[in-house]
C-alpha cells in the first residue's frame, strides 16, 4: 500500500496569537468552542485542544484516518491580507517560527509551509528566503486578495523567488481579509463564506495567474489551488466561448493543465469533473484535516495521487 500524502491541513499556532497588533489574532480562553477574532471578525471554532493545536492529536488523528504525511499550512483566517505590512510581516515571522517548533517533534510525520506578507513583494521575499533557508520550511502559502490581482507585475519578483527557492506556491481563499469579514454581507448566512465565498476567490485566482500571464511568465512555477481551482472547471467552456466572443484565440483550456489542483472536493461529480479538465497528474491530495468537511476514509484515488504529491513538494 502506497503512503498518504496530505497537502491541505492547517494549523493554529499558540505564539502566533497577538502578534498582528490591533488585529489580533486572538482565541478565547476556554470552552469546548471558542471565539477566534481577526480584526473586526470573528467565528466560533472548536480550535483549543484539537488537531489544530495539538500536534499529537493530529498524528494519532492521521494514524486512525491512514495519512502517513502532512503539509501544515497557515490558518485562512489570519491570512491578513489587507492590514499593513508591518503587522502582516510581524505576524509571519511568529507564525512561520512557531511552525517549526510545531512540527520538530514529528520530522516524519509532518512538514511546513510558510506564511507571507504579500502585501508588500520585498518583504514577501525576504520573509520567504527566511522561512525556507533558515526554518526549513518547505512551501510557500498564500491567500487570493491583497488588494491587487495576483497577476500584478509587482508580484514577479515574489514568484521569481519561489521559483529560485525551487519550492512550491499554495493558494487557499480567505473571504476576510484581516481587517473585516466578506464584503458582501449576503455571505454570512449558510456557511456561504467557506462555500460559495472560497470557490469565487478560488476561480478569480486561477483566471488571474492563466490570463493574467504569470504562467507563461514563470514557467518553472509550482502553483497549487485548493478546492480543484473553485468553479474553474465548471466555467472552462465559458472562458473559452468570451475568448470567441472577443475576437481573441484561447489556449485556456490548455493553459489550466500549468497548474495544480489539490482534491479537496466531495468524490463524486464535482471531483470527476476536476479531473477530466486537467487530468488527475495535476491532482494532490488534500484533506482540510480537522474541519467540517474533512473526508472520513481515504480512497484508492487519494492513494493515487502520492506520486504527485512527491514531485509537487520535491520530496524525492
Amino acid at each position: 500500500m502506497s503512503m498518504v500524502i496530505d497537502i491541505h491541513a492547517h494549523v493554529v499556532l499558540e505564539e502566533s496569537l497577538g502578534t498582528a497588533g490591533e488585529y489580533g489574532p486572538e482565541l478565547s480562553p476556554d470552552g469546548n468552542v471558542q471565539d477566534f477574532r481577526v480584526g473586526d471578525y470573528v467565528m466560533r471554532v472548536p480550535y483549543r485542544g484539537s488537531v489544530f493545536m495539538d500536534a499529537q492529536k493530529r498524528v494519532d488523528a492521521m494514524d486512525v484516518l491512514g495519512i502517513d504525511l502532512q503539509l501544515l499550512s497557515p490558518n485562512p483566517l489570519s491570512f491578513f491580507g489587507h492590514i499593513n505590512a508591518g503587522d502582516a510581516l510581524a505576524f509571519a515571522k511568529a507564525s512561520n517560527d512557531a511552525m517549526v517548533q510545531h512540527i520538530d517533534p514529528f520530522k516524519d510525520r509532518l512538514l511546513g509551509s510558510a506564511s507571507i506578507p504579500l502585501q508588500d513583494p520585498e518583504l514577501a521575499c525576504k520573509e520567504l528566503e527566511r522561512a525556507v533557508k533558515d526554518l526549513g520550511l518547505i512551501a510557500a502559502y498564500i491567500g487570493s486578495d491583497y488588494g491587487f490581482s495576483l497577476d500584478d507585475p509587482k508580484l514577479d519578483v515574489f514568484y521569481q523567488t519561489v521559483v529560485d527557492l525551487d519550492i512550491p506556491l499554495l493558494i487557499h481563499p480567505a473571504t476576510n481579509n484581516g481587517i473585516r469579514g466578506a464584503a458582501d454581507e449576503r455571505l454570512s448566512r449558510f456557511g456561504l463564506d467557506l462555500i460559495l465565498g472560497y470557490a469565487y476567490e478560488e476561480t478569480i485566482a486561477v483566471a488571474s495567474l492563466v490570463l493574467g500571464g504569470v504562467m507563461q511568465r514563470h514557467p518553472k512555477l509550482d502553483v497549487c489551488v485548493s478546492h480543484g481551482g473553485g468553479a474553474i472547471a465548471f466555467l472552462k467552456q465559458r472562458f473559452e466561448s468570451m475568448a470567441t466572443f472577443l475576437g481573441k484565440e484561447s489556449s485556456f483550456a490548455e493553459d489550466l493543465k500549468l497548474l495544480w489542483f489539490d482534491s479537496h472536493l466531495e468524490e463524486g461529480p464535482a471531483q470527476d469533473l476536476v479531473v477530466s479538465t486537467v487530468g488527475s497528474d495535476r491532482m494532490v491530495f488534500g484533506t482540510n484535516f480537522g474541519g467540517w468537511d474533512t473526508p472520513t476514509v481515504v480512497t484508492d484515488f487519494d492513494r493515487g495521487l502520492t506520486p504527485n504529491a512527491i514531485r509537487l513538494l520535491r520530496l524525492a
